[in-house]
């Protein structure tokens, strides 16, 4: 058993990261659909998958791009994703791997 303040100086918030943040992506990995709530009042869904206990966000721009790549290449097994600024500004690559 540990102590409240051990507890404390060892925690971390869960936080769900960005896809870009993996470097390889299987293209056969599940994606759920969910809906958040994130100190606003509106509602918002988006994509994340589970990667060793944590979760990614799939931003729908990704899914746009790679299901352009996979209508000549369906047989695309992995791929990454290259994230470029940040806010209204971010903008994302994906790169096919294999």
């Amino acid at each position: 058993m540990s102590t409240i303040k051990d507890t404390a100086l060892t925690y971390e918030a869960p936080s769900m990261k960005n896809i870009s943040e993996l470097e390889v992506i299987r293209t056969e990995m599940d994606l759920e659909l969910r809906k958040f709530k994130e100190g606003t009042e509106e509602e918002f869904t988006s994509y994340v998958i589970t990667v060793n206990n944590q979760e990614y966000r799939m931003p729908n721009s990704v899914l746009t791009s790679l299901k352009a790549i996979l209508e000549h290449n369906p047989n695309l097994k992995c791929f990454q994703v290259k994230r470029e600024g940040q806010g209204l500004k971010t903008k994302y690559t994906v790169i096919p791997l294999e």
